[in-house]
């Protein structure tokens, strides 16, 4: 079954910044500074392999990276699934990514999907995650790879890979351990269980868990609020966060004390002053 999703494409705006991407098997929309990609490949379940998703999220990214209208990006599916990770037909058939000798094969994961997590890890604004659905192997994964993860009932979970006899190849790995600990991740690596939404939830993997028809609503609801701050600081603040994942304290304390010099200096930290000392919401200009 083809895909019956459209390319989306916006015709550049001098005042609005450059046009948004054009995308595959993907949506995308943009509105009060919130960015919506929703993958829409239902017929094989929002696979990543076989599909133009993987190279519509390396796309989004990069376009979001260097467009300041934008302040969060949510993801989310279409249809039944958030994603289901790796085609497995053509796992059986060894073709497309998973087709060729080895050195093609690891070819094919450092130039394809292993892009998103090296982009999504290097993303300036919060990321959402609304899982709609089943999130399994890759799908668990790039969930894994955002800030927050806002889940419907109906998602279920897994890091599947082992019982199909490969490993994580997308860094699901590293990205779990330092969400979960070393115990309960390598638990849910080396038995490959898929976990419903209740167990998600108490595990610390989906930060709130939601009726289906509530799920968007509420999403947008967190997304609003994080784009409704200055820009420029929740840019800073995000770096701010990754840093703190790799540096030594000294180090990170040094580049706290520039951001916030930094930080000092924009004009939405004083519109922020006066606005609480004025008792009246702020009007941010991103500078």
């Amino acid at each position: 079954m083809k895909s019956t999703a459209r390319n989306f494409s916006l015709i550049p705006n001098p005042k609005e910044g450059p046009a948004m991407p054009q995308l595959k098997d993907c949506t995308l929309t943009l509105e009060d500074r919130v960015a919506v990609l929703t993958f829409q490949r239902d017929d094989v379940r929002n696979a990543l392999t076989g599909t133009a998703l993987t190279e519509d999220i390396i796309t989004t990214v990069n376009w979001i990276n260097r467009e300041d209208r934008v302040s969060v990006l949510v993801m989310t599916g279409s249809g039944s699934a958030f994603s289901s990770g790796g085609n497995v037909k053509e796992m059986q058939s060894q073709s497309g990514t998973f087709g060729g000798s080895p050195v093609q094969v690891q070819d094919k994961y450092r130039r394809g999907i292993q892009q998103i997590p090296l982009l999504l890890h290097k993303a300036e604004i919060p990321v959402i995650a609304a899982l709609n659905g089943p999130a399994i192997g890759a799908g668990f994964d790039l969930a894994n790879m955002c800030d927050i993860r806002i889940a419907s009932t109906r998602a279920k979970v897994g890091e599947t890979f082992i019982n199909l006899g490969i490993t994580p190849g997308d860094g699901g790995a590293w990205f779990m351990q330092r969400l979960l600990g070393y115990q309960r991740a390598a638990e849910l690596i080396f038995t490959g269980r898929v976990v419903d939404a209740a167990e998600a939830l108490k595990l610390g993997i989906f930060l709130e868990v939601v009726e289906p028809d509530e799920l968007m609503p509420r999403v947008m609801e967190l997304a609003r609020e994080m784009a409704s701050k200055p820009p420029v600081t929740l840019r800073l603040t995000k770096r701010m966060m990754k840093l703190a994942q790799r540096s030594d304290l000294p180090d990170f304390l040094d580049l706290c004390a520039c951001f916030q010099s930094f930080a000092h200096h924009t004009e939405d930290h004083l519109e922020a002053v006066d606005a609480f000392l004025e008792k009246r919401p702020p009007t941010y200009k991103g500078r």
